[in-house]
């Protein structure tokens, strides 16, 4: 278990990031056309995981369009944004803001992804929604870099996790 805050207040996650240098847990999200995706769909490429609680909050829209702009200038990169919002949220936030370089991805279904990464908040306001963090993967599906954010309030390093791949 870890330990975030929100605005100075504790909470705790199920669990801890996946480790560097270990296999990343697969997942089964659901994109915007309601496609499942798979950790294996990105096979070959590096991966950066942006997660966060929900897109419809000023940090999390942020990292979405910060990763959106950098995500154009990577190469054999994809970013996936990960949070609980239903997909049909994350389209309407991607079709509005113009984000075309980053995919959505949605955990709604089971919660299983924030589970098995250890990000699911167990207590507060944000409960069975996810930590905000970051994992880096690389074309291998070993775990290059993570980081939980320590105030969900705050973005995440965007400059430490493109330096990662």
């Amino acid at each position: 278990m870890a330990t975030v805050t929100l605005n100075g207040t504790p909470f705790n996650t199920n669990g801890e990031l996946p480790k560097v240098g270990e296999m990343a847990p697969d997942f089964n999200l659901k994109k915007v056309d309601l496609s499942s995706t798979n950790l294996s769909d990105y096979k070959g490429a590096n991966l950066i995981l942006n997660i966060f609680p929900s897109i419809d909050t000023a940090t999390c829209a942020t990292s979405v369009r910060t990763f959106n702009k950098r995500a154009s200038e990577l190469e054999n990169t994809k970013v996936v944004c990960v949070s609980r919002d239903l997909p049909f949220a994350q389209k309407r936030f991607c079709g509005a803001e113009g984000i075309d370089n980053v995919i959505t991805a949605s955990d709604f279904a089971t919660g299983d992804f924030g589970k098995n990464y250890g990000l699911e908040l167990e207590n507060g306001p944000l409960a069975a929604l996810h930590a905000r963090a970051i994992v880096v993967v690389d074309a291998n599906g070993i775990v290059k870099h993570t980081e939980l954010v320590s105030d969900i309030a705050s973005e995440p390093n965007y400059d430490a996790a493109i330096a990662a791949v």
